[in-house]
């Protein structure tokens, strides 16, 4: 199978259609679960579906591993090229590699003025004109709210996406049957697209759910199930 064969039976062409063809240019989406979930792989899923439909990426780690998220883009690349026999994989994977760029901050050293800073000199100075930025692990829910309109205004300006993965981080924290925390109710009206995550011990998947779209809370929420090793869509 060649990329574009794959670009085109990809499951997440499904995620697409549930959020309107896509997060969209401009706009701020956020992945959200418990701690050990998944979110940092799916969240590479969606990169590396860019990435395989030539579009550029900076992924921003607040982790402080780096080395675990290239793992990550390693082994998601591998599963996919595998499940679909993409052709000349090796070579695929080392082309797609010029189009990402994976970036490194403290959140509680940085602040975010600084981060946004460093990413439009990336951008502009450094000649990588990104599509989307991915910021994992960023503790958005303990982020002062001008910190949030910060970003969306970046987005705006640089007319890009920007995708979160989210995890709480105080311990009175109430989920809702979705995975979604209580303690992101605040910032929810600044969210375009919402995915909550759950781990579902029944069926032993992963449970993604569209429950935000566009603004708009989804009457009848849209969920697939993600193989909890790979976080790839396995139904």
């Amino acid at each position: 199978m060649d990329i574009q064969e794959l670009n085109k039976i990809s499951p997440l062409r499904v995620f697409d259609e549930a959020i309107n063809g896509g997060l969209g240019k401009g706009n701020m989406g956020v992945i959200v679960s418990r701690h050990g979930v998944g979110k940092t792989a799916c969240l590479v899923h969606l990169a590396t579906d860019k990435l395989l439909r030539g579009e550029n990426v900076i992924h921003v780690s607040f982790s402080g591993n780096v080395e675990h998220v290239m793992n990550w883009y390693k082994e998601v690349f591998r599963e996919i090229s595998e499940v679909q026999s993409l052709d000349d994989a090796h070579n695929v994977y080392s082309s797609i590699l010029s189009n990402r760029v994976v970036m490194n901050f403290s959140q509680n050293q940085v602040s975010i003025e600084k981060v946004l800073k460093s990413l439009k000199s990336l951008i502009e100075q450094g000649a990588f004109k990104a599509d989307a930025i991915l910021f994992d692990g960023y503790k958005l829910t303990i982020a002062e709210d001008d910190d949030i309109i910060k970003i969306r205004e970046f987005a705006k300006e640089m007319n890009l996406e920007v995708w979160f993965s989210v995890s709480p981080v105080r311990p009175d924290v109430v989920y809702d049957e979705y995975g979604v925390p209580n303690t992101l109710a605040k910032y929810i009206p600044a969210i375009d697209v919402l995915v909550g995550l759950r781990y579902r011990e029944d069926v032993d998947k992963v449970v993604m759910t569209v429950v935000r779209a566009h603004g708009e809370d989804v009457a009848k929420p849209l969920s697939v199930r993600l193989d909890p090793k790979t976080m790839l869509i396995s139904h």
